[in-house]
């Protein structure tokens, strides 16, 4: 059962969560028991050695999957029970997205990417929106440009500029300096931070950089899908 709603400052509010696959051997468990929370336009770091289950939490939190055991909260409202269609809606409302992989749209422009999500809301005014965010992450002359035309820096400011189109209360940011050199990488870091405070969203970052995680407020760290050290 749902431990009631949660106090209006707190985020995102994880509860005992738990994540089995099935497997020749038996379940394969890949998150054990997390629990944590975040308030509301704090940072949170989720760092650990690859197979911890760094990205399994942040698509559990995110509602993209469903957990085996436990709980997800986002603003109060709980993701259990929720189905597809539940979870895909509190994503719309509340929650931007930033992947190491980009995720754009290759037969769309920078401009058009960046539309998207205010486009499937039904609101109006999502170019002058969008064009706006674009010149904020010094991408003006690029409005135009194709996925295939832009350098793999300039893909990940133009996911920045989406992920914040909605407005989104909480935004997860999975490896997104991950296909980047450093020079570039610090570039893209220095937009999503600046965003996100002046945004007052939110952030839950997963990195393998821990210069990077120290710039969050707070830092869990996974070894085995256990939370080993919380800061």
């Amino acid at each position: 059962m749902y431990w009631g709603r949660v106090n209006s400052d707190v985020m995102l509010d994880v509860r005992g969560l738990t994540k089995s696959y099935p497997s020749a051997g038996g379940p394969l468990t890949v998150l054990k028991d997390v629990t944590f929370t975040l308030p509301a336009a704090s940072s949170c770091a989720i760092v650990g050695p690859s197979g911890s289950g760094k990205s399994t939490l942040i698509g559990l939190c995110a509602g993209l999957d469903a957990p085996s055991a436990g709980e997800v909260c986002l603003d109060g409202v709980s993701l259990r029970g929720l189905d597809e269609d539940g979870r895909a809606r509190v994503r719309r409302e509340s929650i931007g997205f930033v992947f190491q992989m980009f995720q754009l749209i290759p037969t769309l422009t920078a401009m058009e990417n960046v539309m998207v999500p205010l486009e499937l809301r039904g609101e109006s005014l999502p170019r002058m929106q969008a064009v706006a965010l674009l010149e904020r992450v010094g991408l003006a002359g690029r409005l135009a440009h194709y996925p295939a035309q832009l350098s793999g820096g300039e893909q990940q400011r133009v996911a920045l500029a989406r992920a914040f189109i909605n407005r989104p209360k909480i935004l997860f940011a999975d490896e997104p300096t991950g296909n980047l050199d450093a020079e570039t990488g610090r570039t893209v870091i220095e937009s999503l931070f600046a965003l996100n405070a002046e945004a007052g969203t939110a952030l839950v970052l997963v990195t393998h950089d821990l210069e990077l995680a120290g710039r969050a407020q707070k830092v869990i760290r996974l070894k085995a899908g256990m939370i080993v050290n919380g800061s």
